[in-house]
């Protein structure tokens, strides 16, 4: 019994005892029970009453593999050579690097309900539930060298963004790699990209895209992250988790299939125009120190051009962090 297992009897709204869970389940009632204290410590919300049993204070909706391949384009399903459906992994960036190292991995994608390592950019943690937000990763062979992969992270920004707005959210791109969603409050973070290479950055390499967006994201959660954060259902509470899966899906592959003969130059307008600071004061957090700079836009490559003491910089992805002056 796992505990997708459980969710999955429990989502109907209906209260089980923990002898019907069980029979149904083919376990003991003790075995159940320790099973409904995981799902509290989880974050998965329960009700109890007394001569009723359990069930879900909040329906989930788990990822169902066949239903998201089932929404995809068909070119898409021509990229795809497996989509891979975890109840809880490391993380799934991890999952496919191993993936590679065994031979496959190319055209594959990986979801999962939680991952109890996930990282964001600089080796930060990425906080999401279980069964409440999107951790998926998707990995692609590049035949070209590191240029090939110029920008990449920037488009994937643009990818996600796009999915969003079809479901009415507002969003705004903030360089490198996170998607942030335009509040009364003011901007707060909507998701994040990881990228992660591997191989001859001279010649072949293997990419894994990560992706992790918040779907829906309890209070409790968001008292523990120390930024502005943000959930899809903030916005649209009704918007199916596969059916975004499925879009995200369907948009990386399409972006990866292309990325090496088009580059970043074809995504970089649609970038620009939802770029978060253009043309304001960011604080620039280098290894070496910080100073105050005028963003002036993005280059070809995906570097940031910010204006500092009269001389115009070029930053890369990957050596610093930008943070919004009001």
């Amino acid at each position: 019994m796992t505990i997708g297992d459980l969710i999955r009897l429990m989502r109907d709204g209906e209260f089980h005892s923990g002898e019907q869970l069980g029979e149904r389940l083919g376990v003991s009632r003790t075995a159940v029970w320790k099973q409904l204290k995981k799902l509290e410590a989880m974050d998965v919300p329960l009700e109890a009453v007394k001569g009723l049993g359990y069930r879900l204070a909040t329906p989930l909706e788990l990822l169902d593999g066949a239903g998201i391949v089932a929404q995809l384009p068909r070119n898409s399903r021509t990229c795809l050579s497996r989509l891979i459906i975890e109840e809880s992994v490391p993380s799934t960036n991890a999952y496919l690097r191993e993936r590679f190292a065994q031979g496959a991995g190319h055209g594959e994608v990986c979801l999962a309900e939680s991952q109890s390592a996930g990282r964001g950019r600089r080796g930060r943690g990425w906080e999401s539930p279980w069964g409440r937000g999107l951790m998926l990763s998707v990995g692609w062979r590049f035949e070209g060298g590191a240029n090939v992969l110029e920008g990449l992270s920037l488009a994937v920004g643009v990818v996600a963004a796009e999915v969003l707005e079809r479901h009415g959210l507002v969003v705004a791109l903030k360089w490198p790699n996170d998607v942030l969603l335009e509040t009364p409050g003011g901007l707060a973070k909507l998701a994040g990209i990881l990228l992660e290479v591997s191989g001859d950055l001279a010649g072949p390499c293997e990419v894994v895209v990560g992706l992790g967006l918040n779907v829906d994201l309890p209070a409790e959660v968001r008292a523990g992250i120390d930024q502005p954060v943000a959930a899809v259902h903030d916005v649209v509470p009704e918007v199916s988790r596969n059916q975004l899966a499925a879009e995200l899906v369907a948009g990386l592959l399409d972006l990866l299939s292309r990325y090496e003969q088009e580059g970043f130059s074809a995504w970089q307008p649609a970038w620009s125009c939802r770029h978060a600071y253009a043309d304001r004061e960011v604080e620039v957090i280098q290894r070496d120190g910080r100073y105050v700079a005028r963003v002036e836009g993005i280059d070809g490559a995906g570097n940031l051009l910010v204006r500092h003491d009269g001389e115009q910089r070029r930053l890369a992805g990957g050596e610093i962090s930008v943070r919004g002056r009001s």
